[in-house]
């Protein structure tokens, strides 16, 4: 049986694979905090009902409450250990999800579908000025096949290592603004992740959907660009890689290589 995977924009993707469907770090409204959805319709109903929820991490982009809210009751969601001590709101979701904490190398079981922390590289925190920190999460499912989603990070040299051999690689190539801090992948640095890598096939995601208010003509390109840039520099430097660059909302589905 192939995975398929949708990408609904941002972070926020949909794979399905063991006939398990896993939601990633869910933003489903048109708003998240100064942020607007600039291109792609909201998520399909279907999106809010998943099996599983994957939050990488505390940012509001990422563990998106009101979106949150609109899970499906009885999914399992799974947070970096110490979310639900820096967010206390999160609390209020245990009586309509499973909440599972994780810190890497931890492992959950749902259906045929394994779950497995991995590191990233990136800002622990909710807000900057906060004091609370929690280990960020990337999440490989381990199911027909081994799917990396990165969360946000940056590259780190275990990298590779942690992951282990994966057949496809969801990984952030942008933002939501003109500028990326430390803790992120542009393009560039997305396309030499795959090179430590080595994945059969690579989505990019985070880049192309929100942009914050009034600054929607503000270096534009950076906002619509990452997604081609990374097509590029794959190329370049991961030509065995086979980059499927998704609309909002459009689907892939994927081979089970045995790997």
């Amino acid at each position: 049986m192939p995975v398929e995977i949708t990408w609904w924009g941002h972070a926020t993707a949909t794979v399905r694979d063991s006939g398990t469907t896993v939601l990633t770090d869910p933003v489903l409204t048109l708003r998240c905090a100064h942020l607007w959805r600039r291109r792609g319709a909201l998520p399909s109903p279907a999106a809010h009902h998943p099996d599983v929820v994957l939050v990488s991490h505390l940012h509001a982009d990422h563990l998106h409450l009101r979106s949150l809210f609109r899970v499906g009751a009885g999914a399992l969601l799974v947070l970096p250990r110490g979310a639900l001590r820096a967010v206390p709101r999160l609390r209020r979701l245990a009586a309509r999800l499973e909440v599972c904490e994780m810190t890497p190398g931890d492992r959950v079981s749902v259906g045929g579908l394994a779950v497995r922390a991995v590191p990233a590289a990136h800002d622990g925190r909710r807000l900057p000025f906060l004091p609370h920190r929690v280990q960020p999460l990337g999440y490989v499912l381990e199911g027909e096949a081994k799917t990396y989603y990165a969360g946000d990070t940056d590259l780190y040299e275990a990298m590779a290592r942690e992951t282990g051999p994966i057949d496809t690689a969801l990984l952030p190539v942008g933002g939501w603004g003109p500028r990326l801090g430390h803790g992120h992948l542009n393009a560039e640095r997305a396309a030499e992740a795959l090179v430590a890598l080595r994945p059969h096939s690579a989505v990019p995601v985070h880049y192309g959907t929100f942009w914050p208010v009034g600054m929607a003509a503000v270096r534009a390109w950076e906002f619509h660009s990452p997604g081609d840039e990374f097509v590029r520099h794959a190329a370049r430097l991961a030509p065995d890689v086979r980059v499927h660059r998704l609309g909002h909302g459009e689907s892939v589905r994927l081979a089970v290589t045995g790997r």
